[in-house]
C-alpha cells in the first residue's frame, strides 16, 4: 500500500475532527461576541495558562460564538468528506488547501490547520514519481526512513488520542510535557511526511549503492 495517500487520508480526516470538535465548543459558547479575532474555542471555565490543551486556541473572522461554531463544523464536515472521497481527483489537494483555509478563518483552531496543511502537501505528491527526493535524498537515508513507516505514524496518531485521555484525569501530568511535544511536533510531521515518500520511492532506490 502507497504511504503518501494514508498520510493525506489521515491527516484530512484529522483535520476535519478537529475542526468539528472545535466548532462544537465554540457552538456551546452560545451568541456572544468574542473579544477579538483570536479566541478559545473552549470557554469558561477552561482557563488557557493552567489547561494543557490551552483552550483550544483558534482564529475567527466571525463575530459570533455560535455563528463561528456552525461555520466551523460545516467547514470540518467538508474537509473531512473530502478528504474521505474526493483527494485523489484533479484539483483534490487545492481544493482541500482551499476547505483548510474556510476552515482555519471559521475557528477551526491551529492544530488543525496545522493537519490540513499535512494533509494538503501529501495530497499533492499522490501519484507523483517523487523525482526530486529519489534525486536528494541518500539511499542510505530513504532506507532509514522507510523503516520507520508506518510505526511513526501510527505512534504519532496514538500520542494525540492518548494524551486526550490523559489530560483528562491528569491535566497536569500533560501541561509539563507539552512545550517538549510542542517543540518536537513540527519535527515529527516532517519526518513523518519524508517517510512516507521514502517509502513509495520503492527499494530500488533505497537499494542503489
Amino acid at each position: 500500500m502507497k504511504a503518501v495517500p494514508v498520510v493525506a487520508l489521515a491527516f484530512g480526516v484529522g483535520a476535519g475532527l478537529l475542526g468539528l470538535e472545535h466548532g462544537t465548543f465554540e457552538l456551546l459558547q452560545g451568541n456572544v461576541a468574542p473579544s477579538g479575532f483570536a479566541i478559545s474555542a473552549i470557554g469558561s471555565p477552561c482557563q488557557p495558562a493552567t489547561a494543557w490543551h490551552a483552550c483550544e486556541p483558534a482564529f475567527t473572522i466571525v463575530p459570533n460564538f455560535l455563528v463561528t461554531g456552525l461555520l466551523a463544523m460545516v467547514a470540518a464536515v467538508a474537509v473531512f468528506l473530502w478528504s474521505v472521497r474526493f483527494l485523489g481527483r484533479t484539483h483534490g489537494a487545492a481544493v482541500l488547501l482551499g476547505l483548510t483555509a474556510v476552515l482555519f478563518l471559521v475557528g477551526g483552531g491551529f492544530v488543525t490547520l496545522i493537519f490540513g496543511l499535512i494533509a494538503v502537501i501529501a495530497a499533492s505528491r499522490m501519484g507523483s514519481p517523487l523525482d526530486w527526493w529519489r534525486a536528494h535524498l541518500p539511499p542510505a537515508g530513504a532506507r532509514f526512513l522507510a523503516a520507520l513507516w508506518p510505526w511513526i505514524l501510527i505512534a504519532y496518531l496514538a500520542w494525540d488520542v492518548a494524551s486526550w485521555v490523559i489530560g483528562t484525569f491528569d491535566n497536569d501530568a500533560v501541561l509539563r510535557i507539552t512545550p517538549v511535544v510542542t517543540a518536537m511536533t513540527p519535527f515529527l510531521l516532517v519526518l513523518i511526511l519524508v517517510a512516507s515518500f521514502a517509502h513509495d520511492m520503492g527499494p530500488g532506490h533505497r537499494d542503489a549503492q
